[in-house]
């Protein structure tokens, strides 16, 4: 379980097609094995689960300050590790601690869809960002509700049949890859985990 507040930026550093799998190389600045003496600002160990843009991933090895995870081909075809290459920007967050406090929202890693960025409209130092998405989800996306996009915990602002609008914070901008988006570029989309549930239970 994560929050959708990010940690940290990563960028891919190898990507390695195997079997219709994808093992994908992850530089993480900060990175330290657990057990080391000297403190560190990013600690991991090998089982690991750690958010990749929106994708609950486990960490299969940790080399210097980078660390590998492995996309299946379900993986690849629900979200945009298949777009990945090197050079990628990726945001990051360490699974959720039972102690630690909730600062976003509850977020599975799960990916429900991609989106597609349809509008960037520039408003001061914040952005609003419109982005489409399959018809089928519309249900479990309200206005002032929780949406996660490249794993980021955000507010939706406004919704239509196919698509929904967020605003983005200069400080969100500046700590995650969402301003690197340009129009037409794909997204990870995870609905609310209460929204489908609550959905779920009244159907």
């Amino acid at each position: 379980m994560f929050t959708g507040i990010i940690k940290s930026n990563g960028k891919v550093r190898d990507i390695l097609p195997e079997d219709k799998s994808l093992y994908v190389w992850i530089v993480s600045p900060g990175l330290i094995r657990l057990g080391r003496k000297k403190p560190a600002k990013w600690k991991m160990k090998a089982g690991d689960s750690i958010d990749v843009d929106g994708i609950c991933s486990t960490v299969k090895r940790i080399s210097g300050n980078s660390f590998e995870v492995e996309y299946m081909p379900e993986t690849l075809k629900k979200t945009t590790a298949g777009l990945f290459k090197k050079g990628t920007s990726v945001n990051l967050e360490p699974s959720l601690r039972a102690n630690a406090r909730l600062d976003g929202h509850l977020v599975q890693g799960h990916v429900d869809t991609t989106g597609d960025v349809q509008e960037i409209r520039k408003i001061g130092k914040s952005v609003i960002l419109k982005i489409g998405f399959p018809k089928q989800y519309r249900k479990f996306i309200a206005e002032k509700g929780s949406v996660a996009v490249n794993g980021v915990s955000l507010t939706v602002v406004a919704t239509g049949n196919k698509w929904f609008t967020v605003s983005l914070m200069s400080y969100t901008l500046m700590r995650t890859n969402l301003q690197n988006l340009k129009k037409g570029d794909k997204v990870n989309i995870e609905v609310d985990v209460l929204s489908r549930y609550l959905y779920t239970l009244l159907k």
